[in-house]
């Protein structure tokens, strides 16, 4: 019975043994589940949080650092974006474009536009006038260069020429280079557009300091077109598609040349309301990979771009995935713990050994994962606080501080701009601090450090957005660009813009030197120009004097021409004479011909305005040239007109008698028309013959000295070739337009366009009394005074055959001597240039020695306005040489026989 009782005792043990190990099963794969149920649930809560965490410092900070990024794209337009206005004023690109330039002018100009250009280092200068024609730029020695390209198509030239500036990203229309334009326009005294001075940046500069960041940085305009990035394959692409507007707009311009604009492949667009605005999009450099980035973009207002940051994700997900282990592991460690402790008060009763080894085998893994713990934190910390890899690829010093004015970040450039030492950057430093050790250095400047300690912290604390320049002691200029944080806290930049200042001061220097340049260049030209008045008032002497002493027997050869025509009967010996009268009038002519041409360039011809009836000037041409037409078996028709006009009378005359002498001498059978038409506010006088026409070729030509044709009816006829020299010039003196129209074969038409005159201003003149005495000359004494033998001569063979007695006497003595006060002249034919004097000298003493005032014909060859008007004031009768013997007996007529 009680070993029935035993077995039964014992196999009750077996069973309850059996139970326990059960129910010890059971709470072991409970503890489990928990134990790892918790883990799994904490880590993921931890994980979504601290990535979350994560992700949004980390889009802060990318808001910072595109921040920078524009600051540096803003400082780089704005370094070049006053130059094209500052080039604008100068005057010799408003004189270039305010007419068609020359060889040379051009030369100054591309040398120019390339010197500022290398002063500035920029990529293009181009001057291109108001048709939107280049016509000088920097790169005139390249192939490639835009001098002679059409630009008007470009937005940056007519936004120019409506608002006065403009700018503008595109491909190069003739470089394939893409730039920024910037544009500014050149206007003339009267505010007129003259031109436009557009200047190309290249922003490859950019591209390259984008290159060493880690991130995505591209760079869109207006319509949503990539056109700047640090990954190649992301450019020119579209972020959304295109309206047909926008492309036809593209095209327009040619924006981006031929190059094709590829789609971007973006499912998932970013939401506009979301800080983080994360996406998932595939890149284009690897088309099977799908990235997850934070996406955040900032509008640049003034150039109408958007600035765009894309950052991995990456780094974020990793520091949630080692925040939620660190959570898993943590509460594993908690529940370890639990147990530990109540496997102590369970197990109170084993060995102190055990339990001490235990117990240190716990405190080392515990001590493990707060290790573990601490390293996580202060690694996602760090990485969130972006100390070292996101800001060390700029080229400014950047530092960052709470809102505690604490340091929290910087980058090494900032550290090696101040040379801090490695013990003063650590995170939570006071920025006073810094300011301290700066300060005992002197490089806050003179004064009481503490005190401009004090400001630099209130404005810290104002959080308000500056810029300023500050010149170091060793003459380190550096730009300081301060922005506060959202939060609090605030980020400063420090670039050092020394080679700036100093190509800002080269430039200075330069506009210096080119002021000094050009009033050199002004003095030269005033010393030049006086010498070239001297020397034309020597030329125009010289003329004068070689074209009187040509004169001289010339004049003597006409008189005994005339004389002798007067005492040689009919036949072949007066056709001689006739011949050497009319070889006599060409060489006349030539010489008038001279004479005007030297008077024209030496510019002492006289011009005298007035209103006057056209119709009194072209009838009295059209009955001179009309005989001179019947003697050659041509018929000259004139149109009379009642029209008006402004201008000098002679001066007009001389260009009508031009036009009609060299129809009559071209024009071998026919007529010619003399008649006047409309044009506006003018009177275009038009002379139309049926003569041998002009060709193309010569017509530009005809125009200079010495240049005829060689159609005229013989060598006499075709004359000179002065003739519509002294047309051209006087018509340029006078401002009137010379045209002419011609059909080789079938005749020509010489017009000149002259301002239409005020009928109001036209005098009412008196009709002059008829002659009622013409009695010959016979009889009467005459004088003649002149230093040339044969013109005395010629001058007494001629009188004498009027029935005049004449006294010759070669100088002032010879007539002082014969002059008695029984026998007074008549008249006396005094020769202007006497010997080394004036004749007119003479007068007074001769006049005292008559006892009164003896009528005076003044000869010359000088047809001198001055001259004229001293004749006209003394009451002397003028005559040019050669002398017409005809004009001599007419003036003698009038100043003698009518007198008496």
């Amino acid at each position: 019975m009680r070993h029935g009782s035993e077995h039964a005792k014992a196999g009750a043990a077996v069973r309850w043994s059996l139970k326990a190990r059960l129910r010890a099963y059971r709470h072991a794969l409970a503890l489990a589940m928990l134990l790892l149920g918790g883990a799994l649930l904490i880590g993921l809560l931890v994980a979504h949080y601290a990535g979350r965490r994560a992700l949004e410092q980390d889009a802060a900070q990318a808001r910072v650092q595109l921040q920078l990024y524009a600051d540096a794209l803003r400082r780089y337009v704005d370094r070049y974006r006053t130059l094209p206005a500052v080039l604008a004023l100068e005057p010799e690109l408003r004189q270039a474009l305010s007419g068609p330039p020359d060889a040379a002018a051009r030369a100054r100009l591309d040398a120019r536009l390339e010197e500022v250009n290398g002063v500035t280092r920029s990529s293009t200068l181009t001057l291109i006038d108001r048709r939107g024609l280049s016509i000088a730029a920097s790169n005139w020695r390249l192939p490639s260069s835009n001098v002679g390209y059409d630009y008007a198509f470009r937005p940056y030239f007519q936004q120019a020429v409506s608002t006065g500036h403009g700018s503008f990203y595109g491909v190069g229309a003739t470089t394939g280079v893409a730039g920024y334009f910037l544009s500014e326009a050149v206007h003339d005294a009267a505010g007129a557009v003259l031109g436009v001075v557009v200047i190309k940046l290249d922003l490859q500069e950019l591209e390259t300091q984008w290159a060493t960041s880690t991130d995505i940085v591209f760079l869109s305009d207006e319509h949503g077109v990539i056109f700047l990035a640090n990954r190649p394959a992301w450019r020119y692409r579209e972020l959304h598609p295109l309206a047909a507007d926008e492309a036809a707009q593209i095209g327009r311009s040619r924006q981006y040349a031929d190059l094709p604009l590829r789609a971007l492949d973006l499912p998932v667009a970013p939401p506009a309301g979301d800080r983080l605005r994360r996406v998932q999009i595939k890149a284009p450099d690897a088309p099977r990979v799908r990235l997850d980035v934070l996406w955040q973009s900032l509008p640049l207002s003034g150039e109408h771009w958007t600035l765009h940051l894309l950052r991995d994700t990456a780094a974020a997900r990793a520091a949630g995935r080692i925040a939620g282990l660190a959570a898993a592991g943590a509460w594993l460690a908690l529940l370890l713990l639990a147990l530990f402790v109540q496997s102590r008060a369970r197990l109170a009763s084993l060995r102190k050994r055990s339990r001490e080894e235990l117990e240190e085998m716990v405190k080392q893994h515990a001590a493990a994962l707060r290790t573990a713990r601490d390293g996580v934190v202060e690694a996602a910390r760090r990485a969130a606080l972006g100390q070292s890899a996101s800001l060390d690829h700029l080229p400014q010093g950047v530092s960052v501080v709470d809102a505690e004015l604490r340091l929290v970040a910087w980058n090494k450039r900032y550290v090696d701009i101040f040379r801090y030492p490695s013990e003063l950057m650590q995170i939570g430093r006071p920025i006073d601090d810094l300011f301290r050790f700066n300060a005992q250095r002197g490089l806050l400047g003179d004064g009481d450090y503490d005190e401009a300690i004090r400001r630099r912290l209130e404005h810290l604390r104002a959080g308000t957005p500056y810029l300023h320049e500050r010149e170091r002691p060793d003459g380190t200029v550096l730009e300081i660009r301060g922005n506060p944080l959202p939060g609090g806290g605030f980020v400063t930049s420090y670039a050092d813009i020394t080679q700036y200042k100093n190509a800002a001061r080269d430039l200075r220097t330069l506009a210096v030197t080119l002021e000094r340049r050009i009033e050199e260049r002004t003095e030269d030209l005033q010393l030049a120009k006086g010498e070239a008045e001297r020397a034309n008032l020597y030329k125009t002497r010289f003329v004068a004097a070689a074209v009187h002493d040509l004169l001289q027997p010339l004049n003597a050869a006409r008189m005994f021409v005339s004389a002798l025509r007067n005492r040689v009967a009919a036949g072949e010996a007066q056709t001689l004479i006739d011949n050497v009268d009319e070889a006599l009038s060409a060489q006349d002519a030539l010489l008038a011909g001279l004479l005007d041409i030297s008077r024209l360039e030496s510019g002492t011809l006289d011009v005298r305005r007035r209103d006057l009836r056209l119709d009194a000037l072209l009838d009295t041409l059209a009955r001179e040239f009309g005989v001179l037409a019947e003697s050659r078996g041509l018929r000259l028709d004139y149109v009379p007109t009642r029209a008006i006009v402004h201008t000098d009378e002679d001066l007009l005359r001389r260009i009508v008698q031009n036009f009609l002498s060299n129809a009559i001498r071209y024009t071998p059978r026919g007529r010619i028309v003399l008649g006047c038409r409309r044009a506006g506010e003018a009177v275009r006088i038009e002379v139309w013959d049926t003569g041998v026409g002009i060709p193309d070729a010569q017509r530009a030509v005809i125009f200079e000295e010495f240049r005829r044709l060689d159609t005229g009816r013989n060598a006499q006829e075709r004359g000179a070739g002065l003739g519509l020299a002294i047309v051209e010039r006087v018509a340029r003196l006078l401002g009137h337009r010379v045209a002419l129209r011609s059909w080789p074969g079938r005749g020509s038409v010489f017009s000149v366009t002259v301002p239409r005159g005020d009928p109001a201003r036209i005098a009412v003149t008196t009709p002059a009394p008829a002659r009622i005495d013409d009695s010959p000359l016979r009889g009467l004494r005459l004088w003649c005074l002149d230093d040339d033998g044969r013109v005395r001569e010629a001058t007494r063979a001629l009188l004498e055959t009027w029935g005049c007695t004449v006294g010759l006497y070669a100088d002032a003595e010879a007539a002082l001597a014969a002059a008695d006060p029984q026998a007074v002249p008549d008249l006396m034919l005094l020769d202007y240039r006497l010997g080394s004097g004036e004749g007119p000298d003479c007068l007074p003493a001769l006049n005292a020695r008559w006892g009164r005032s003896v009528p005076v014909i003044v000869i010359s060859a000088e047809r001198d306005a001055a001259l004229l008007a001293r004749a006209r004031e003394a009451g002397w009768g003028f005559l040019a040489k050669p002398i017409r013997p005809a004009a001599l007996r007419a003036l003698i007529s009038r100043l003698v026989v009518r007198r008496v």
